[in-house]
């Protein structure tokens, strides 16, 4: 009786010194403080009637350029992208690490559930002559291991885990915008190259009509053929350009087909559809830089990977402080002797009364010779944290800059492309008078040939004027950060991918998307027993 109240009062003691360490427990560490990084109040141009100044901004902003073939492009990659898969597939990562950061809180089993094994003493060992030296020792039971949270490091753990999932989530976002428009981008690039590819062989046809009248007044006598060979150079290189244009445009089609999930030439029967290159709307939404910002996923991400690390400097300090552990283990226990006259208990006494075993105990562990180690991992984790600041801080200040150069270029374009159409239009009468002139012998050929290349410049910088105005606004709501508030189907995963996975292993709900939080209903007024009044 007296052994079984000792070890109440020992079990009583643990208890109580265990409440009061976790109840009295800190968390060591700085606390995560957002870095204030000074913005601009508005954007340059502000002033600007093409920039709508509203806080809602496009969400699929794609659409504004008004090309059911580019819509389709971006819907098949949202949806198809293998980039976009594998940062889906960290988000699940991090959604399982976050389970065992908050596991870790818990105690841990540290010992077998059961166990059996066969004895045999040595004949020369000392008071084994009376016993039986074979004999088999059986036990259930369950052992256990608690370190308390003392300092922290465990929730901080928990806490670090948590943001670096939010951090992913975060980067998928970033993935779609970045994705989307990389997929315009293409788009309008193999669309250019298509452009250029019609516009050479019409400039070829009109050198080939210059090249036949040339050879005509060449055989009547009426020039040399200085005229002639001239013509002849002039058309060729113009050729000779086409297979170039054709090379850009299928290294296009074929980079479309792989943000798309799929092998060269998927999309050449989806770019047959239509023709031309996107044209861009007159007008864009943009908003005040500080909520432009906080919507960039990009920047969501460095923040919550900043404060993700700063959890870790709590955990490395917590090393520099005792560790509190308490264990224990309850069971039953028995042995059967091998010899026939053998007093001991047999196997099936394990579960008999009076075969209960327990044992509970604490531990302090301070591991003070390791003290200048734990505290360079401290300085080491710290010099991380400001990393990570100092990269959020730069990812803001970056961000500014690409939406500012999206917006000039996006203005400054638009102006471009009407200077470059007056242009096209004068060459293009240059080209027309020059011919008749030469036919009627009234110029020599030197001036068809200056007309025709600047025709030829002139409509190839149209294009390319064109072709980056589409691109610059595609710049300008990449750095805008839109797009990503649509998912596709809200399914991150693809099913066939899910399907797979759940064969090989069991992944419980990790793999659905987490339902957001429905907001709580406010209760109905309850009558006045009095009054009866609400």
């Amino acid at each position: 009786m007296e052994k079984r109240q000792a070890c109440k009062n020992v079990l009583a003691t643990l208890s109580c010194i265990g409440v009061m360490i976790a109840t009295g427990g800190c968390n060591v560490g700085p606390d995560y403080v957002r870095p204030k990084v000074p913005v601009n109040a508005n954007w340059s141009g502000k002033n600007d009637p093409r920039l709508a100044r509203q806080s809602a901004l496009d969400v699929e902003w794609w659409k504004q350029f008004d090309d059911p073939t580019l819509n389709k492009l971006v819907e098949l990659a949202r949806h198809q992208n293998l980039t976009l898969q594998i940062a889906a597939l960290r988000i699940v990562e991090a959604r399982a690490l976050v389970g065992i950061a908050v596991g870790d809180q818990l105690p841990e089993n540290v010992g077998p559930v059961a166990s059996a094994e066969a004895v045999k003493l040595s004949e020369h060992g000392a008071n084994t002559a009376a016993i039986d030296r074979f004999f088999g020792q059986y036990q259930v039971g369950f052992d256990a291991l608690y370190e308390i949270d003392f300092w922290g490091k465990f929730r901080r753990g928990a806490r670090s885990a948590a943001a670096n999932y939010l951090a992913t989530v975060a980067d998928y976002d970033d993935a779609l915008v970045l994705l989307t428009a990389e997929v315009a981008r293409t788009y309008v690039t193999a669309r250019s190259f298509e452009e250029l590819i019609a516009q050479a062989r019409d400039n070829v046809g009109l050198q080939l009509e210059g090249q036949q009248i040339a050879q005509s007044r060449f055989e009547n006598g009426a020039t040399s053929e200085l005229d002639l060979a001239q013509a002849t150079n002039l058309l060729e290189t113009t050729r000779s350009t086409i297979p170039k244009l054709q090379i850009g445009l299928r290294h296009a089609e074929n980079a479309l087909s792989a943000l798309l999930g799929r092998n060269p030439g998927y999309v050449r029967a989806l770019l047959a559809s239509a023709r031309g290159i996107p044209t861009p709307p007159t007008h864009v939404t943009v908003s005040v830089p500080a909520k432009v910002l906080r919507r960039r996923p990009d920047i969501r991400s460095a923040e919550l990977k900043a404060a993700a690390q700063c959890e870790r400097i709590g955990i490395a300090k917590a090393d520099l402080y005792p560790s509190f552990v308490l264990f224990g283990s309850i069971g039953t226990q028995t042995s059967s002797g091998a010899g026939a006259t053998s007093n001991n208990s047999s196997f099936k006494d394990l579960f008999a009364p009076g075969s209960l075993v327990a044992n509970a105990g604490g531990d302090v562990f301070w591991p003070v010779l390791r003290y200048p180690q734990i505290l360079n991992n401290v300085r080491a984790e710290d010099a991380r944290f400001q990393q990570a600041i100092v990269f959020y801080m730069d990812t803001v200040v970056k961000a500014a800059q690409e939406v500012e150069d999206g917006i000039t270029g996006f203005l400054r374009q638009q102006e471009a492309a009407e200077f470059a159409q007056r242009a096209v239009t004068a060459a293009e009468l240059s080209v027309e008078l020059s011919l008749v002139q030469y036919r009627e012998g009234a110029t020599d050929y030197q001036r068809v040939l200056d007309s025709q290349r600047v025709l030829l410049a002139s409509q190839n910088a149209l294009i390319d004027t064109r072709s980056e105005a589409a691109t610059n606004l595609i710049a300008l709501y990449k750095a805008l950060g839109g797009g990503w508030e649509l998912r596709p189907g809200d399914r991150r995963i693809a099913q066939s991918m899910e399907r797979d996975m759940r064969k090989r292993t069991n992944w419980g709900s990790l793999l659905s998307e987490p339902k957001p939080a429905q907001p709580k209903k406010a209760s109905a007024p309850q009558p006045n027993k009095k009054t009866g009044r609400r």
